[in-house]
């Protein structure tokens, strides 16, 4: 299933995408995309029902994908190639560093340029969407865990994240800086999450075009590693790293201005399109 949420900021409907391209209301049968309604058994109530008896939806702004996410956590330097461009060393662990809920918005909405910026960047990233409470889960059984996966832009502000002291959080977290969406795609859609093709364009330029195969901690790892040091709950969105081709690897750097579009996609779970403009 694909499953989405569609109006205005803070009145999204919950919803899912047919097999014709259509969008369905599933607010009959849903409060919103997230905690009961992603679990296995809210999951399962929401296959059962037939697509064609849900109202249709006028399409209309797409929001972020899933509600109620408490914990936005994000991998870094989870790709070989990625880390090699930046001229770091692949950790010997995962790097963990969280995105603050407030940067979640819609896949197609506007990313504001933070005051102060000359170092805004660009990263798509698989993200993954937990749909039961994961805690001391082994890697084996970790993807049961697994609600579904979607695409995820983690925009970051490179000077904030690595020019300024502390950790790399400050340059992860502004408002807006996490699209996620259009849909989460449920886990039996996509059986091969390591081997999904990764783009990624700046005004119709090709910067970003890799795949979730050279991530070096694959999800099933990762769900398991994180469950060590903290329980992930239903809503939880894990961004797993990104590809090479960042602005920050570019010889010389290129960074993003207002009026910049950026347009992302990752194979089987839909794209986004970003316009960047100023804050105010």
């Amino acid at each position: 299933m694909k499953l989405m949420r569609v109006g205005e900021a803070g009145s999204e409907k919950p919803a899912l995408l047919d097999a014709d391209g259509k969008i369905r209301d599933l607010s009959g049968h849903v409060a919103d995309i997230g905690g009961e309604a992603i679990t296995p058994a809210g999951l399962a109530k929401i296959a059962a029902i037939d697509p064609k008896s849900l109202p249709e939806i006028a399409s209309g702004r797409i929001g972020a994908c899933v509600a109620g996410t408490g914990k936005f956590i994000c991998i870094g330097l989870n790709y070989s190639d990625h880390a090699a461009e930046t001229g770091a060393t692949v950790p010997p662990e995962p790097i963990i560093f969280m995105k603050a809920t407030s940067a979640i918005v819609g896949p197609n909405d506007n990313v504001i340029i933070p005051r102060g910026s000359e170092k805004t960047d660009w990263e798509v990233e698989l993200g993954v969407v937990i749909g039961k409470t994961a805690k001391y889960v082994t890697e084996a059984e970790a993807l049961d865990y697994v609600a579904g996966y979607c695409v995820s832009n983690d925009v970051s502000e490179r000077a904030f994240q690595t020019e300024r002291s502390g950790q790399w959080t400050k340059g992860k977290s502004c408002d807006t800086f996490g699209p996620i969406g259009p849909w989460l795609v449920t886990k039996d859609e996509i059986p091969q999450p390591q081997n999904l093709g990764m783009w990624l364009t700046v005004n119709g330029q090709k910067m970003q075009n890799g795949s979730s195969k050279t991530m070096v901690y694959g999800v099933a790892f990762l769900v398991s590693y994180l469950s060590q040091f903290m329980s992930l709950h239903p809503g939880d969105v894990i961004s797993t790293g990104t590809p090479p081709g960042v602005g920050m690897g570019l010889k010389p750097p290129r960074y993003l201005k207002a009026g910049d579009v950026v347009e992302l996609g990752i194979e089987g779970l839909g794209t986004q399109k970003q316009a960047f403009v100023a804050d105010r």
